[in-house]
């Protein structure tokens, strides 16, 4: 037994010493083998559809721009909130539509030549307009990634502004003589909306604009130009006018 025993230990011995005689083979697979993986697939961005929602307040300045002394050029300030519905779209685009509301105030003087003076007297009325708006625009959103959260996006396309009431709480400075020229004229003397019967409430408008954004925070700005004349019945000839706008807003997505 003891023989047999001293046997098979030297076997053991002799193939151990001849496994560790033998020459190692390089091995065939590698300890990141990813790269030989023909199954393997690259990372790419994930782009999906979805929708986002955003509110949003900012501040806003409208030129109303006038070819005719029966309006004056104006220049209203305010404020704008409102809310907005972001589709998106892939490779970085998304669609954006939503509804706005604008309050803006603006003053300006009229001169006018007096009827019962000497030529060189002017007369004048002092203007404060006090005008509501609702916007839906429909902007087409391209987005810059640029480091983790922050993004840089521009954004194009029409908008649709529709004028709830433009209170003109005007005050006169006018001669009897010039006040009743001015009535043979159709110019208003006392306050009214001008969108009573005067002005189309209708106002479209092509806007561009950019901003940035980091995480769920938007600064935005744009400038939206108005496209159609608002006079709704010249009463003179070459009488127009047009509202441009500009804004810079905050909005947050949720």
């Amino acid at each position: 037994m003891q023989r047999k025993l001293i046997i098979l230990l030297f076997l053991c011995a002799g193939v151990g010493l001849a496994w560790a005689d033998k020459p190692k083979q390089p091995g065939l697979q590698i300890e990141d083998n990813t790269f030989f993986d023909p199954t393997r697939k690259d990372e790419v961005e994930d782009y999906h559809f979805g929708m986002e929602y955003r509110i949003e307040v900012g501040f806003t300045q409208h030129n109303q721009r006038t070819r005719n002394m029966t309006y004056p050029d104006l220049y209203l300030h305010g404020v704008r909130v409102g809310a907005s519905f972001t589709f998106l779209l892939p490779i970085h685009f998304s669609l954006q539509t939503g509804l706005h509301y604008t309050l803006v105030y603006g003053r300006g003087e009229q001169h006018w030549r007096s009827m019962d003076a000497p030529s060189l007297q002017k007369e004048y009325i002092n203007h404060r307009i006090l005008e509501h708006n609702l916007s839906v625009p429909l902007r087409v959103f391209y987005t810059i990634p640029v480091w983790k959260k922050l993004n840089l996006f521009v954004f194009t396309g029409p908008q649709l502004h529709i004028g709830l009431a433009e209170n003109d709480y005007l005050q006169k400075h006018l001669s009897a003589g010039t006040e009743a020229w001015l009535a043979t004229q159709n110019v208003p003397t006392e306050p009214y909306d001008r969108f009573s019967n005067e002005l189309i409430r209708a106002n479209i408008q092509w806007g561009l604009g950019g901003g940035i954004e980091w995480d769920c925070y938007r600064l935005q700005g744009g400038y939206d130009f108005g496209l159609n004349n608002l006079v709704k019945q010249p009463t003179v000839s070459g009488q127009q006018m047009w509202e441009w706008g500009w804004h810079v807003a905050f909005s947050y997505r949720f």
